[in-house]
């Protein structure tokens, strides 16, 4: 099958299990980039983590474009496209180095997992959904136990360090990369549309790396360019192709609901492969947020469900 089959493949009405294991695997992938920053950190600097990364994926997409010989974008897709790049492609990566060269990736984990309900909201936002109050509330609710857990975490109700500010703000700009991502994947396909995100913000990336690596030389262990190359190959890139393809198989709806799982496996990786202990706050925290974010996706794909009157 050719990589832009996630434009024509047809929806099935029942769950397909390969649709299912694609996208655990795309979420599998996307549940290490936590752990793997909080190793990259301690040798190389955040801005070159955050740019260089993209600059590593924007060569792999440039040629897979190629490639296949994808057409270009066209008019107001560029804008869109840069909407996209701001968010996951510069927005979330270098907002999470700077965060989680102090935090503990278990805490990072925590407050990231809003990002499926907050992409909900987004969603809803930019399509003009209109949605029961429940939606509303348990996305605040969401909302209000991650900072709870990151001010409690902070050293008291109230104290939030400039790090969970980066998180939550990565959180937000990944939403909105991927809400309005996800509109535009009708138009360009799935995987196209990251791609096209990744080349048109090499440029910008590229200079960000340079400037970088020019003021702060890297001095990096082969245990952390391996986490860089991972972040850069799959959290980046290769990680989209499985995720996509899930969804492309589908159904849509039922597939993207896997990304709950991710706080929940990169809390595992965070303990088994950097020994940081599951303290009690941090799974209250962890399967409260999950919770919230549950309920909030769920009635939304409930709601996208329900045949219209």
């Amino acid at each position: 099958m050719s990589l832009d089959s996630s434009v024509t493949h047809p929806r099935p009405a029942a769950l397909s299990r390969a649709g299912l294991w694609w996208g655990l695997l795309g979420v599998a992938s996307f549940s290490l980039t936590v752990p793997f920053t909080r190793v990259a950190v301690a040798g190389l600097s955040p801005l070159l983590i955050g740019a260089g990364r993209a600059v590593v994926a924007s060569l792999l997409a440039a040629a897979a474009l190629a490639l296949t010989r994808q057409r270009l974008p066209v008019g107001g897709q560029w804008v869109r496209l840069a909407v996209v790049a701001g968010g996951v492609v510069a927005g979330f990566p270098l907002l999470t180095s700077y965060a989680l060269t102090t935090v503990p990736a278990s805490h990072g984990a925590v407050v990231i997992a809003l990002l499926p309900a907050v992409t909900a909201v987004a969603a809803v936002l930019r399509a003009r959904e209109r949605l029961p109050l429940l939606f509303w509330v348990m996305a605040a609710v969401g909302a209000l136990a991650a900072l709870a857990f990151a001010s409690l975490q902070g050293g008291g109700f109230g104290q939030l360090h400039v790090e969970d500010l980066l998180l939550f703000g990565a959180v937000v700009a990944a939403a909105i990369g991927y809400a309005e991502g996800g509109l535009l994947a009708r138009e360009l396909g799935s995987w196209q549309t990251v791609s096209w995100a990744l080349v048109l913000s090499a440029p910008v990336m590229t200079a960000l790396a340079a400037a970088s690596m020019f003021r702060q030389p890297p001095s990096a262990t082969p245990v952390e360019w391996a986490a860089f190359a991972y972040l850069a190959v799959v959290s980046m890139f290769l990680g989209f192709f499985a995720w996509y393809r899930g969804l492309a198989i589908g159904p849509m709806a039922q597939v993207s609901q896997v990304q709950l799982v991710q706080p929940v496996l990169t809390i595992m990786w965070a303990a088994l492969l950097l020994g940081e202990q599951l303290t009690l706050p941090t799974v209250l925290g962890g399967l409260a947020v999950i919770l919230c974010a549950t309920v909030a996706v769920r009635i939304r794909l409930d709601r996208a469900a329900a045949p219209s009157r």
